[in-house]
This record gives structure tokens, sequence and C-alpha cells, in this order.
């Protein structure tokens, strides 16, 4: 049997919760939506925290709009669950961040003051020290750096956690040494035909070029998604102009693709230059 949907005079996000408690009902609900579970859920979470960073990155507000709503829809489906469960609701979600801000800003919502923005930044990161502390975590200083983080990310953290307590190379130039060494040894096991040892050097040489990336201060994953889409751009241009001689890819062979890359990647550089 079905029912109205909650009416649209509620504030939107009332009518949102009220929504959601519906579709979990398990008296005439969706029964999608009734078997779902954290670990179900959380894949989703994610993938829409990354619609909303693609939107971001091509500057399109509309669609923006559209995946922060998505991604709200995620912290009200952990959030029913957790108050089916007893655990906690929604206003609970939104009251702890809420604290969470307010503790974490004593130069804006209190008499504290910074001398600067590096005085500010090193007393957040005491902030969160101390939440950690009192919440019983973190005996290792890299404990609490979540293990789902994509791997270059979480990589950056942790050597940006290392490096807090001066576990760091000095220079821009050490980092680029270790990147120099990694990437040899990982070509030595490559001739000497160990798969194995090969993968676990490659992992090797994305820490340290993640390591690098912290250095510099530059987001890995945001140069990642950036170098795809131009990769991308210009493959699709390889595909358009082999297209306009009637072929195909696997109509083509490496050097006529490899020459059209060349066209594609001068025209990147004359726009950059324009």
């Amino acid at each position: 049997m079905t029912s109205p949907a909650p009416p649209s005079d509620l504030r939107p996000i009332d009518r949102l919760l009220a929504i959601m408690a519906r579709l979990r009902d398990p008296n005439g609900g969706c029964p999608w939506d009734i078997e779902q579970t954290f670990a179900t859920i959380a894949p989703y979470t994610v993938e829409e925290a990354y619609e909303v960073a693609d939107a971001i990155e091509r500057g399109d507000l509309s669609d923006l709009k559209e995946e922060l709503g998505d991604l709200l829809l995620q912290v009200v489906f952990h959030a029913r669950m957790a108050e089916e469960q007893g655990a906690f609701a929604f206003d609970d979600v939104a009251r702890a961040i809420n604290d969470k801000m307010i503790r974490r800003h004593p130069h804006v919502f209190s008499d504290e003051t910074y001398e600067n923005l590096n005085a500010q930044k090193e007393g957040w990161e005491a902030l969160k020290a101390a939440e950690r502390a009192k919440k019983g975590r973190a005996a290792s200083l890299l404990d609490d750096v979540p293990v789902g983080l994509p791997a270059l990310t979480r990589a950056v953290k942790l050597s940006k956690r290392a490096a807090r307590v001066g576990f760091v190379w000095p220079t821009v130039q050490d980092v680029m040494s270790k990147v120099h060494e990694e990437i040899a040894e990982l070509e030595a096991e490559i001739a000497a035909g160990d798969l194995d040892k090969a993968r676990q050097e490659m992992g090797d040489v994305l820490f340290v070029v993640a390591n690098l990336a912290r250095t510099l201060d530059v987001d890995p994953e945001d140069s990642l998604r950036f170098t795809n889409a131009k990769f991308v751009r210009r493959f699709r241009y390889i595909e358009q102009k082999l297209a306009e001689r009637g072929k195909t890819p696997e109509d083509s062979d490496l050097a006529e693709m490899d020459a059209l890359w060349d066209e594609a990647r001068a025209a990147d550089k004359a726009s950059d230059a324009a």
C-alpha cells in the first residue's frame, strides 16, 4: 500500500528526513533501501563525494547543487540507519559538527588569537590531537589516518603526520633524490623479472612521489585528475582525427596514433600560451 510523499511545506531538511524514514519503513518502504547497511552504503557515500569534486572541477554550479544534494542524502541515510539502532540521529550529527567547529575556532568564537596562519594551523592540529587523546585513540601518531582514503591521499596524510615530529627529508632535492633511488630499485626488479618485488617497489615509488607532492604543497589526487582529463582530451583528439580518415584506433598503429598525440599536445601548449 502506497502513501503520499511528505508535504512540501516542511523545511527541506525535515522533508528529506521524512522521505528517508519512509523509504526505510519495513511496512511499505522501498525494499532496496530497507536492506541496506552502513557497509553497503559506504561505497555510494565515497562515490558521491567524488561526484561533488568533479562538479567543482568542471565549474558546473548547477551540477554541484545536485551533487551536494546526493551527498547530503548519504548523510541522512547513515543517520537514519543509526537512529533505527538507537545509536544517534541526524540532529546528533549536526550537533556534533556544530560543537566541533566552535571548539576548533577559538579565534572566532572566543578571545583566543593567533599571530599568523601558521600559528592557526598549529593550533588546529593541537586541538585535533587533544580530541584524539580524549577519545583514547591513536596510540601511534598514524593510527587514525583512515585506511579507506584513496591511497595517494592517505600517503600524503601519513607523511604529513610523520613530518610533524621531524621525520621528513629536509629539502625538495632530498625528496627528488629518493624518487630517483626508488625508480632505480623498481627498474632493477623489472630487469630481474621479479614482478612481485616490482609491485612492492612500485608502491615505494608512488609513496615517495606522494611525499614529494606534500613537500611541494600539491594535492597528488588533484594533479592526477588533471592529467587524467588531459589524457582523455588528447585521446579523443586521436579518435576524432582517425574518424576523419575513416578509421578507428583498432585500424591504426602506434606510429600514427603517436603522431596524432603529438598534434594534440602541441594544441594544448598553444592553448596554454594564448
